[in-house]
């Protein structure tokens, strides 16, 4: 009678190594599908009801159809215009509601940091198609007026409504610090080619073209200067802002957060309807941004407004809608950090990664992006940083504040509107 061996009947795998994969599977698997049937979370079917009916402004998504209709149609420039314009707005509004439902889950930094990445999406891509198409002025330009309306106009009216709302409103102000200063930072990186440029240049062409910014009139030994020192302070800048995203999320990411006991809200929407919304409000978004792009030069012709104005005030203000609107909600409801994370941060994002970015692209793509722009850009870009550095340093704001950024930007709207 023959008898099994225990080698025989013993399984490959121990019974206990076994039991552990399939617990580790078994829990990964747990942790998913409770994820994606929004256990213990608003349902799908409420949080999409939440999303599409909780707000009046979105009966303005009509025109989210008709702009596309227009577009293909090849409608009037100003019928263009308009329905793409007001088809941003809702669209705006959506993206500062999924951002706020995510808040919820992941905490007011990473959340504006997730609402300034997704705001600057647009940004981004649009710098990338004018630099393959060698359009390196609506680059700069573009990019410029965009941090200018976020840390202005955007800050301002947050400052603004909140000071009306709020005798006085507090944030943390080693945060803020360290957010203006590396603003400051990004800034004295385009003021060095600027100088750069000025020492370098004879008088007589100084007086001749100050303002020109083109590598066809500026000699070869300089524009060569020009783009070793863009390059490797982009490579830098890079850098800089990794060790910021450490600091922030990490390191110090107690500094970003609210002090005190805030109110806290029940979600209206579960974290994957929010994500998914998201995505696809920024992706719509997109479209109909470039639908407004492509009206816009039609239109400033036949009203006869000014093409730098357009660059460096008109395109911003619709590019960043989606911050303005979640800034001042945010500054309404008192959550200050949140609304200074998506000002500044997405400031900071655009001055110390997308440029030195934008920058680094154009050198493998043999398109020669630099750092050095126009003399009146840059001085209008120290002014507006030193302003909000002195605002923000004490950690307080109120109505006064935000009229004073407010009335910044009217001024520098106006001086581009006669440049």
């Amino acid at each position: 009678m023959s008898s099994t061996s225990p080698s025989e009947r013993t399984s490959l795998l121990p019974n206990g190594d076994r039991r552990n994969f399939s617990e580790s599977d078994n829990t990964f698997l747990h942790r998913t599908s409770r994820l994606f049937k929004a256990e213990g979370e608003p349902s799908h079917l409420d949080s999409v009801k939440f999303f599409v009916f909780g707000s009046w402004l979105n009966i303005l998504l009509v025109f989210v159809p008709l702009s596309i209709i227009a577009h293909n149609l090849d409608w009037d420039a100003a019928l263009r215009f308009s329905f793409s314009f007001l088809s941003i707005v809702p669209l705006a509004s959506l993206l500062g509601t999924a951002t706020d439902q995510m808040s919820t889950k992941l905490g007011q930094t990473l959340a504006g940091l997730l609402n300034a990445s997704f705001g600057n999406a647009v940004e981004i891509i649009v710098g990338i198609a004018a630099l393959m198409q060698d359009q390196l002025v609506i680059v700069q330009n573009s990019l410029l007026g965009s941090i200018l309306s976020n840390i202005l106009l955007v800050l301002g009216c947050s400052f603004l409504a909140a000071g009306i709302k709020f005798q006085e409103s507090n944030f943390q102000v080693t945060a803020a610090q360290a957010s203006s200063s590396l603003m400051t930072l990004a800034c004295i990186t385009l003021i060095i080619p600027a100088a750069y440029n000025s020492v370098k240049t004879p008088v007589g062409s100084l007086l001749a073209s100050p303002l020109s910014t083109d590598s066809s009139v500026i000699d070869p030994e300089r524009w060569n200067g020009l783009l070793i020192i863009s390059r490797g302070t982009a490579i830098l800048l890079l850098g800089v802002y990794v060790a910021y995203l450490y600091f922030q999320l990490k390191s110090h990411s107690y500094l970003f957060q609210a002090e005190g006991n805030q109110e806290t809200e029940e979600p209206q929407m579960n974290i994957v309807a929010a994500s998914i919304s998201l995505f696809v409000v920024t992706v719509v978004t997109a479209f109909c941004a470039d639908f407004l792009v492509a009206s816009i030069e039609e239109f400033a012709d036949r009203y006869k407004i000014p093409k730098p104005f357009i660059g460096l005030i008109l395109l911003p203000i619709v590019g960043n809608a989606a911050e303005h609107v979640t800034s001042i909600w945010m500054a309404l409801k008192g959550q200050m950090e949140l609304t200074i994370g998506i000002c500044v941060g997405s400031s900071i994002q655009i001055a110390a990664f997308v440029v030195p970015l934008l920058v680094v692209i154009g050198w493998i793509s043999h398109h020669e992006l630099t750092l050095f722009f126009a003399n009146f850009e840059t001085i209008t870009f120290f002014a507006s940083v030193f302003l909000v550095n002195t605002l923000i340093q004490d950690g307080k704001s109120n109505y006064m504040e935000g009229l004073m950024l407010i009335t910044l930007y009217l001024v520098i709207a106006l001086a581009f509107w006669v440049s």
